[in-house]
């Protein structure tokens, strides 16, 4: 299958916002930044950042841990099948995302997964990761723990600008992302044929905050920003293409856009990717936020706890729920 070639050119529509100047603490840069942040969620559903201060040799090694892990035997992961914490592995034609209102098809996608959350202590009640043997892949927990540490922090310094571009104290959030429920997902997409209407990840949106996609050098990204047709996401150096989820659709009010993306590797060679899923405490009650509805522009959504809203996402996702009903 082949896709039809875009009728925008997405470097001309997916804003790049630079945020050294924020970094350093120049308060008139933050603003500008804020700013930036808002009308691209407003407008797009996604933008890039540069000079973020993430040292780059973790994304090129989180890449290494990608690929030596989907190198590993079927039974050595297929031991770690998804739990019903929503961490593990999803094998090759095992996950699937619902279809949107414009593309049908509920084949299965044309990936592998690894799902990890905040590491604990083997043993602690609270742990949830599933890990393969060290002796199958040395270094790769303690690869990811550091990589997870890393980009909740990232995430973290984030904050602000989403709270600023609400017009909300710039630490709003930060109380709500204390032990946040945060996800980062290594995918493996083979150089395979697609069937007609099959996707390496089928159109969707995200279900959370934030997400955080590292650059690839393999393309395979499309995006559908409102009033455009499907548009293949351009390659910025050592950049992060960020995009809002329906959870901050909901909290704005429909203020900033959750925007449809899909993935189809026409490369010829493997992919693999590394988003990172940065949203609230599971115990955080979504409701309208202040600054978004009025007298002229109620809540559109009723409140509901984050924790109860990712189940049912995850559930319709990857576990073979077809309810529709969403909390």
């Amino acid at each position: 299958m082949t896709i039809t070639q875009p009728r925008a050119v997405a470097s001309e529509v997916i804003p790049v916002i630079d945020l050294a100047a924020h970094l350093r603490g120049d308060e008139a840069a933050t603003v500008e930044c804020a700013r930036q942040v808002r009308d691209a969620l407003q407008q797009v559903g996604f933008f890039f950042i540069v000079n973020h201060g993430v040292d780059w040799s973790l994304v090129e090694d989180v890449y290494e841990q990608a690929r030596r892990f989907h190198a590993l035997d079927d039974d050595t992961k297929n031991a770690l099948k998804m739990s019903e914490h929503n961490t593990g592995y999803v094998g090759f034609l095992q996950g699937r995302s619902n279809a949107s209102k414009l593309d049908t098809a509920k084949k299965p996608n044309l990936n592998a997964a690894f799902f990890m959350k905040r590491d604990l202590p083997d043993g602690h009640p609270a742990a949830r990761n599933q890990w393969p043997p060290e002796a199958a892949i040395p270094g790769y927990r303690a690869a990811l723990v550091r990589w997870f540490d890393t980009m909740e922090a990232f995430g973290k310094r984030m904050l602000a600008l989403y709270a600023l571009a609400l017009d909300l104290p710039a630490d709003f959030f930060d109380e709500m992302f204390v032990d946040g429920e945060i996800t980062q997902r290594l995918s493996h997409y083979p150089a395979v044929d697609p069937d007609v209407d099959q996707w390496g990840l089928a159109p969707h949106t995200d279900g959370g905050f934030m997400t955080l996609l590292a650059a690839n050098d393999v393309p395979g990204l499309w995006i559908r920003p409102d009033g455009h047709d499907w548009m293949a996401a351009p390659a910025i150096d050592r950049s992060f293409l960020v995009n809002s989820g329906d959870m901050l659709r909901r909290w704005t009010n429909d203020r900033f856009l959750s925007t449809e993306h899909r993935v189809l590797n026409e490369s010829g060679t493997d992919r693999y990717a590394i988003p990172f899923f940065h949203s609230p405490h599971r115990d955080t009650v979504v409701e309208c936020l202040p600054t978004c509805c009025g007298p002229d522009d109620p809540p559109r959504y009723p409140p509901v706890v984050y924790g109860e809203y990712l189940r049912w996402f995850m559930s319709r996702n990857y576990h073979g729920n077809d309810d529709p009903a969403a909390p």
